[in-house]
């Protein structure tokens, strides 16, 4: 099986493009394949060198490696123009300076339904643009291993462009020589790419080449059913990086998007993904990308991480130092690694200040449970955890109060919110001299 990822460096890679990349992957690691990695740049003014670049970053994020390439397809012009001459020597394609208006004309004459052909006419083999010529009659049929097959019937197709009049080749006529070249076995590729199938099929028929198998993958839509887009959050891989998703959960959601396991298994790693993957699963119906349901997954992930690694990954995104205790009691609670610093922040750059957690924790009553908490902790032997929790619950055992009544106060003190890791472990960390401290300026300022 030989499969190709081939994006255009119009703008960064989005998250369906991403899942096309992680479905070609996904195959040929499974089948010990080859995946090609192509760069479709032939739109020259949206294609450039910073968009090529953003795409490669965000496959090695993925940790997505390629057999061969990235293949500039505006490197291989000359392939091209060797190809075309040959198609306008055995008179598959022709020379014609029909312009949108003749077009127009030709449909108003012999019907709308009616592809338009052009005429070769004297003086023009050396002028305009160059067309492929498609049969009067049959249709071609795409034979998709999703979709099942879908016709074209020839009458309806016109000839289509395949080079413009200076020479250069368009976008399908470069992919079905590029497909060829590359012995491509299987191209997949999203939904959206139907309609230019009969197109690239029409050029290897007429250069006399095998058909590869097509799976179009189905669109993505949003939670609201309506197409992805950026309002349903995070629309690029490099988004979700900055987001703080993981790698491995990124692309254990991204294969369930339009697939799944025989037994619906939801968590995966990239080993079983490998194993379990299959095109035959696919779904032809629209897949649902949920970011509430990536956030969840992502969760998983991150609680499952070793607590050294979870503080590197943290130290590597918040450029910061010496996280690894603040990771280990903030693991639990966090969804993302963009959730961290919101959380536990406060150990390093200080409390913050909401003022309707301290109007709300830190009213009359709230100050004398403070207090309370604030003395049994300064009679602590030692800072540890367990011994926190003791002297903490001896407090609220004398004052009758609920465990919050004593807690959420302690977390507007030495927070500045009403969230934070577990207390006990907060505290401890923290430690003995800076607790206290700041205990007393709540105090001071609840007081003020």
């Amino acid at each position: 099986m030989r499969v190709r990822f081939a994006p255009s460096p119009t703008g960064a890679l989005h998250i369906g493009g991403a899942r096309t990349a992680l479905f070609n992957w996904l195959l040929a690691r499974g089948s010990q394949g080859a995946l090609v990695l192509r760069i479709e740049d032939t739109d020259r003014e949206r294609s450039t060198t910073e968009n090529v670049e953003q795409i490669l970053d965000a496959l090695r994020w993925l940790e997505l490696d390629w057999d061969e390439g990235p293949i500039l397809q505006s490197q291989r012009a000359e392939r091209h123009h060797e190809v075309l001459q040959g198609l306008l020597e055995s008179g598959h394609a022709y020379r014609s300076t029909a312009t949108a208006e003749d077009v127009k004309a030709y449909k108003q004459r012999h019907g709308v339904q009616q592809g338009f052909r052009g005429e070769r006419r004297e003086g023009d083999q050396k002028e305009g643009a160059v067309r492929l010529k498609v049969p009067n009659e049959g249709a071609t049929v795409v034979h998709d291993v999703i979709r099942g097959d879908t016709r074209f019937e020839h009458m309806h197709l016109d000839d289509p462009v395949i080079a413009r009049s200076d020479g250069s080749v368009l976008y399908n006529f470069a992919v079905a020589v590029d497909d060829l070249d590359a012995g491509i076995t299987h191209v997949v590729r999203g939904e959206d790419h139907l309609s230019n199938t009969p197109k690239q099929l029409l050029v290897l028929e007429a250069l006399g080449a095998p058909q590869p198998l097509y799976a179009h993958l189905p669109l993505l839509h949003g939670p609201d059913g309506r197409k992805l887009s950026k309002r349903h959050g995070a629309a690029s891989v490099q988004e979700l990086r900055e987001a703080g998703f993981l790698p491995e959960a990124v692309r254990n959601y991204l294969a369930l998007l339009g697939w799944g396991a025989d037994d619906d298994a939801t968590v995966m790693s990239t080993e079983e993904l490998v194993e379990r993957f299959a095109l035959e699963r696919v779904s032809r119906n629209p897949a649902q990308f949920d970011e509430t349901k990536l956030r969840w997954l992502n969760g998983v992930y991150i609680r499952a991480l070793p607590a050294p690694e979870l503080a590197r990954r943290l130290e590597e995104l918040t450029g910061r130092e010496g996280l690894a205790q603040a990771a280990r009691i903030s693991q639990e609670k966090i969804q993302t690694l963009a959730d961290f610093w919101p959380l536990a922040g406060f150990f390093y750059d200080g409390v913050s200040d909401d003022p309707k957690a301290r109007a709300k924790w830190l009213d009359e009553n709230g100050k004398k449970t403070l207090a309370q908490a604030r003395a049994a902790l300064a009679e602590t032997e030692d800072f540890q955890e367990q011994s926190v929790q003791q002297a903490l619950d001896a407090v609220q055992e004398r004052l009758g109060c609920k465990p919050r009544d004593i807690y959420q106060p302690l977390r507007v003190a030495i927070a500045g919110t009403a969230i934070s890791p577990g207390i006990f472990e907060s505290i401890s960390l923290l430690g003995r001299e800076e607790t206290l401290h700041r205990i007393d300026q709540a105090l001071t300022k609840a007081a003020s």
